[in-house]
């Protein structure tokens, strides 16, 4: 297989659904079409099958006929990204980048989304990459997790793991920050102090160590290397504590 075959089946195997579910949609297709175009990329079957195996597929995300049709701005936003989500699908992909998918809708849409998505994951057997800001979304549907702090990862652990006993000062704090249902808990705010860096190119050391709490000379000196200290869990602190938060 040439360079340019491989990477035209890399392609069809990893898929992405994008933050903003009308601006990944063509306004001037319909919705039965655009789930559809993958396939005839790909050349896969008649017309006839592709327009079936698309239908069956916006059936399968929780669509009726009503809106294969229809104009993507005719949609409410939940519809328009179990479009997106219908038509990254099509393919049978073996892995799925999910930036920010929920990030654009309201709140009695998100928890639908995240369920299909974690329903089609199980279902298609996908490996889902699923990046966020919203920790209480994360610890629902992932099950390893990697936090980032200025484009660095600091920590990565089991989902389950990272939640009840972080290691990293960056995840503790943010942790930390996580709205929970019992107003009993007994629950330590972390507050960070100061400002990320304005340059990156001039941060010498650790990357966190202008807003860490347990900063010493050697955070500014020189960056942490990635260290195991748990089972399955890596952390890139020089002085990495676990602390028990839920």
């Amino acid at each position: 297989m040439d360079n340019r075959r491989a990477w035209r089946e890399e392609r069809r195997n990893k898929q992405l659904i994008f933050q903003d579910p009308l601006g990944a949609l063509n306004p001037r297709h319909r919705v039965l079409d655009q789930v559809a175009e993958p396939l005839e990329v790909f050349g896969a079957g008649s017309m006839a099958s592709r327009r079936d195996k698309a239908r069956q597929m916006l059936r399968r995300v929780g669509l009726s006929d009503s809106v294969l049709e229809r104009f993507p701005n005719a949609l409410s936003g939940g519809q328009r990204q179990r479009i997106v989500i219908a038509r990254a699908l099509i393919l049978r992909p073996r892995f799925l980048v999910c930036d920010e998918p929920i990030s654009a809708l309201d709140v009695s849409m998100q928890a639908q989304v995240v369920r299909l998505l974690a329903e089609v994951r199980d279902e298609f057997g996908l490996v889902m990459l699923f990046i966020s800001h919203d920790l209480a979304v994360v610890r629902h549907i992932a099950h390893k997790v990697a936090v980032m702090y200025l484009g660095e990862i600091v920590e990565t652990a089991p989902v389950e793991a990272l939640f009840s006993s972080p290691a990293h000062p960056y995840t503790q704090a943010l942790i930390s920050a996580v709205p929970v249902p019992d107003p009993e808990a007994n629950r330590i705010r972390i507050l960070l102090d100061g400002e990320p860096p304005q340059r990156l190119d001039d941060l010498k050391g650790c990357p966190f160590h202008t807003r860490c709490p347990r900063r010493q000379t050697v955070c500014a000196e020189r960056a942490p290397e990635p260290v195991i200290i748990d089972t399955d869990r890596v952390v890139s602190c020089h002085f990495p504590t676990l602390e028990q938060v839920a």
